[in-house]
């Protein structure tokens, strides 16, 4: 599809609203979240944008330069609003460890990583990575994205104020309770993505609470909506099992601008989704979901593989676990297992479907209309 091809949909027979960020418009209230690792790609980027969402590029885990070429791609594709989001790496797990606790720990999983390795693979190397923020940001600035996005931390004023600054456009924050929320709005964000429990992937939550298998408090996608929405006064983006019309119009009637769906455009045709990832989602391969460290020290949902099943007493240490256990991914990626992936997948995950992510959106699109 091209920019040309895409019908208004904010025509005034329709009734949608359009998402509304600041001096930022855009015709339908989805918002296709950012998929790092892989499965968001600039075609997938450009397609969303050009049937009236905003398409999220994912720059968690790339250098500056990569993220440059990625935005060269999606610009050489499209003139319309897309987005770009951060990962906020915030402090090293293992600077502050005066007991050697945290260190012993991550130890021990490389140990036990290693006798359980398959596919001719070893472990990696941990490290901790400040995520080049300020470097993309730069890049950012040379670029045209009309929304910037954070994941895993309070921004603080001074990034935000930068962002608007250098950058020129609104900055949304994604927070998982109503004290983020709050702290969130004081650094000057001018939307909120809400998380619930449901949503696929990495939890958004600041604080990653080694103390509980989730990291945090499990609170429904809706339940956030209600009670975020009713306390600021900027607009509020609902994120997690949201996959289809009736569910985006549910999230609005509670009170938010727009839905951010993931998990419903893993096997889109523009998706960089990996073929097992694939596989494991249409073939039903396995039967749930998990919240789990096992693949990156971080809590996040997949759907149950043998690879969570057999880690879980994986240590709280992100991004060092997720260095430890990317060549044993990606190796395991290369042999078609799904057992030895991460199989990010939220809760609505069965609804998943295969096709052009313009028919994805179509179809959304007509549930918000019509109805299901």
């Amino acid at each position: 599809m091209v920019d040309g091809d895409v019908t208004d949909p904010t025509r005034p027979d329709t009734g949608i609203p359009p998402l509304r960020i600041g001096d930022l418009t855009v015709p339908l209230p989805i918002v296709c979240a950012p998929m790092a690792g892989g499965p968001t790609t600039p075609a997938l980027v450009a397609e969303v944008g050009a049937a009236g969402g905003l398409g999220m590029l994912a720059a968690g885990y790339l250098g500056a330069s990569a993220v440059a070429g990625l935005l060269d791609d999606v610009e050489g594709r499209t003139h319309r609003p897309y987005g770009v989001n951060l990962f906020l790496s915030g402090p090293d797990p293992l600077a502050d460890d005066p007991t050697g606790l945290r260190a012993r720990a991550l130890a021990d999983y490389r140990s036990e990583l290693a006798a359980d390795a398959r596919h001719g693979a070893v472990p990696g190397e941990p490290r901790w990575s400040d995520e080049e923020v300020a470097d993309k940001i730069a890049v950012l600035a040379a670029h045209r994205p009309a929304l910037v996005s954070v994941t895993f931390g309070d921004p603080g004023g001074a990034l935000v104020a930068r962002i608007h600054g250098d950058v020129g456009v609104p900055v949304a924050v994604t927070v998982t309770s109503l004290v983020e929320a709050g702290a969130a709005i004081g650094s000057g964000a001018d939307a909120l993505i809400v998380q619930g429990i449901e949503a696929g992937g990495h939890r958004g939550l600041w604080t990653d609470d080694p103390a509980q298998v989730a990291g945090g408090p499990r609170v429904p996608t809706a339940d956030l909506v209600r009670i975020i929405g009713a306390a600021v006064d900027v607009p509020v983006i609902a994120a997690g099992g949201v996959t289809d019309g009736a569910a985006i119009r549910s999230m609005m009637s509670l009170g938010a601008a727009a839905a951010q769906l993931g998990t419903a455009f893993l096997c889109c045709d523009e998706a960089g989704t990996s073929a097992p990832h694939r596989h494991a989602l249409l073939d039903r391969t396995f039967s749930d979901t998990v919240i789990t460290r096992a693949f990156s020290g971080r809590s996040a949902r997949s759907l149950r593989n043998d690879f969570a099943t057999r880690h879980t007493a994986a240590p709280a240490l992100y991004p060092h676990v997720h260095h430890l256990t990317k060549p044993l991914r990606a190796a395991a990626t290369a042999a078609d297992d799904p057992d030895g992936i991460n199989l990010w997948a939220g809760t609505g995950w069965r609804a998943v479907t295969e096709g052009p992510a313009a028919d994805l959106m179509a179809r959304l699109t007509a549930e918000l209309i019509d109805g299901p």
